[in-house]
């Protein structure tokens, strides 16, 4: 019951990120950039929860923002899925309990994304490959990641610990002789 109620929360929680998205950051950006919401809840599924829900809800969220907002459907949610795939094993190698490394993890999730997503535009539109303008956008994007991740680290803390002891029920028998 507990796994059920954490997935409607992260479901909700989805719904209110691409609100914020599509309405709040709007009008709040940077030089009429915006961060990615989804690319930090991505990584908290995988990071806090695993790769397998990370990677299932990265997909079906990509895919869902892709109907709503893009012209081809299906590499925004591969590039998340990817993400959400990626942030098991750096929960593996990193601790979470660290600022530095969550904002880390971030920045190079941010740019692993965005870097993808250009490649694909590159080669399913056709676009002039101008590096310096995207690497402006890639640097602000990321800057307000950092921003993003500074501000909202003690919820995740918080909310990510109650998630993994949900999902992640690390009993631990000993016997003694």
């Amino acid at each position: 019951m507990k796994k059920f109620l954490t997935i409607i929360g992260i479901i909700v929680t989805f719904f209110v990120f691409y609100f914020l998205q599509a309405n709040f950051f709007t009008w709040f950006n940077i030089a009429g950039i915006m961060p990615n919401l989804f690319i930090i809840l991505t990584l908290f599924i995988g990071l806090f929860i695993g790769k397998k829900l990370g990677f299932v809800l990265g997909l079906i969220f990509g895919i869902y923002l892709d109907f709503l907002v893009a012209k081809s459907v299906g590499f925004s949610g591969v590039m998340l899925a990817l993400v959400g795939l990626a942030a098991e094993y750096l929960d593996k190698n990193f601790s979470k309990d660290s600022r530095i490394t969550i904002i880390l993890i971030v920045m190079g999730s941010t740019i692993f994304y965005e870097i993808g997503m250009y490649i694909f535009q590159i080669l399913k539109w056709g676009i002039a490959i101008e590096i310096l303008p995207f690497l402006r956008i890639l640097a602000i994007e990321a800057f307000f990641q950092i921003i993003l991740v500074i501000i909202l680290y003690p919820m995740i803390q918080k909310v990510g610990g109650i998630v993994e002891e949900a999902f992640k029920n690390k009993v631990v028998s000993t016997r003694y002789f």
